[in-house]
Parts: structure tokens; sequence; C-alpha cells
């Protein structure tokens, strides 16, 4: 079995040895950036002397293996709270002449995602070696799966948002390698909540109805939930025997995150809010709170 290199074989990609912030590897959270891969051949276990064969291989004409396709976590965002841990998988499709038999992936951020020398978080793989299926004789998905704690790995909330993929694949002949820092991107957020209380209940016909509510966000950094504060929220509203959601108006959070307007009772209906999230947030709606209008 290959096992991936914890220390540079060969300089290149991902050089981070003078950084050492928390970072998920197999489970070990004390690991830092700086046993990150610091290029193809590292990532897969290639020895000085393997990489030199490959780059003799290489000049004999051979080619590294094409990555077509990764995708994270199946497309979707990846959102966190304050304390469950989340797994999510990778799948990088390459393509070689004699075949591809591993890849390999993480996720980093930094303040500039051009830019690997300013990572400040990265998520490293489960697995040793990643679980590949044929598409044919040149061409294979291979799957790992990332565990990610927000006590550990997300230590402070400025890595909400874009998340750079760095990939690299290991050709059939166990010496082409490819591998990129900026393959594609992922997007990392902060677990919303969001709260809807309409009253009185019931409420005679024509009087006023007070809808409050509250938007709040994990913090990363204290592990607890805050009021998200200058966030526009639509309060929509649904007759009894309705199935659609129409917006009545649309207000803002205050400093703490609350919410809180005024209707007039007209029928029987539910009365809900509305968030469509940010680049750091996901979006959250709130079950219809009834109202019985006499």
């Amino acid at each position: 079995m290959r096992i991936r290199a914890t220390v540079a074989a060969v300089s290149g990609a991902l050089a981070l040895s003078a950084l050492a912030v928390p970072v998920a590897q197999a489970g070990d959270h004390s690991t830092s950036i700086s046993n990150k891969p610091t290029s193809g051949a590292e990532a897969f276990g290639i020895t000085a002397r393997g990489a030199a064969k490959a780059a003799a291989a290489t000049a004999a004409a051979t080619a590294e293996p094409v990555i077509s396709k990764v995708v994270v976590n199946g497309g979707k965002d990846i959102v966190l709270g304050t304390t469950a841990t989340k797994t999510v998988s990778v799948s990088v499709t390459a393509s070689h002449a004699t075949g591809v038999i591993d890849t390999y992936a993480v996720l980093w951020h930094g303040t500039d995602l051009s830019s690997v020398d300013t990572i400040d978080g990265a998520i490293l793989p489960n697995e040793e070696v990643a679980k590949c299926t044929k598409v044919n004789a040149t061409t294979s998905t291979c799957k790992m799966t990332f565990t990610i704690d927000p006590r550990y790995d997300l230590y402070k909330n400025s890595l909400a948002g874009t998340w750079r993929v760095a990939a690299g694949a290991l050709a059939g002949n166990q010496s082409d390698v490819a591998f990129t820092d900026y393959y594609g991107k992922a997007r990392v957020q902060r677990l919303s909540k969001l709260t809807v209380n309409a009253a009185p209940e019931p409420v005679k016909k024509g009087k006023t109805i007070t809808v409050t509510g509250k938007l709040s966000r994990a913090n990363w950094e204290d592990h607890k939930y805050h009021g998200y504060t200058g966030q526009a929220v639509k309060l929509q509203f649904r007759k009894k025997n309705s199935s659609t959601y129409s917006t009545v108006k649309t207000i803002k959070t205050n400093s703490t995150g609350n919410l809180k307007t005024t209707v007039k009772a007209s029928v029987d209906g539910y009365w809900r809010y509305s968030f469509a999230g940010t680049s750091t947030t996901p979006a959250v709606t709130t079950a219809g709170d009834f109202v019985d209008v006499k």
C-alpha cells in the first residue's frame, strides 16, 4: 500500500512550513499545516528517487494525468454549527493512458485565494488512499472523505466563505502525477437559525398582529450562537387553505439579531420569516406560525 508522506520530499505545491494552524488529518487535530504535502510526488508517497524516475519518464514524452472534474460535498455548501462534526466527500475524476489508481485532495482557506502563501486553514482527507471506480480503461473517479470539527478545524469566524480545492492524481504506471493547488472552490458556512412568533392568537379581524423572531448563526470562536445583525429578512404569509407563501414586507435584524414588525389581521393563515443567506451563512426559513382570525 502506498503510504502518503507527512514530511516534505519534493519542493513545490503547498509549501507551508512557516504556518502552524489547526488542520484535520485522519482525526488527529494536533496536526499543523506544515505537515501538508508539498507536491504531487509527496502526496502519493513517491520518493526522491521515484520522482526522478517520473521526471525521466516525462522527458520521454509521457503525459501527466488530466483532472477533469472535482466535486466537493456533492456540489452543496458545507455548513457547520458550533459542536457537531460533519463528514463530506470529495471526488476527483482523472484520466491517463495507463489509467488512474489514486487521487488526492486538500481543502484550504487563505486570505488570498490565488496564493497558497496566505493559507490560514486547511482540511486533509481521512484516508491514506482514495477509493477509485473505473469509468473506462483510462479514466477513474476516486473518492475521499473529510471530517470537519468546528471546535478544532474552524478556529475563527473569518474561515467562513470560499475555500480552495487542491487536487492530484496518480497514473496507473505509478510514476506520472498531476497536482494543482487551485483546481476548484468550495464554500464553508456558519450554520444559521431563525425563529418566528405571531401574536396574539387568536386575534380579531382588523386588529394588529405582532410578529417577532431572531436570526442567529454559529460563532466558531466561542462555540455559541449570536444574533446576525443588519440582515434583510422577509415576512411571508399564506392563507389557511393555500400552499403558497407571498412576501408581505422585508425588515432588518437589529443589533442583537432580533426581528419585530406588525401587520393587520385579515384572514386565518400562517406567518413565517425567510432569510436568503449570504456567502458565509446559509439561507433559512421558519415553519409557519398559524394565527386564527375571528
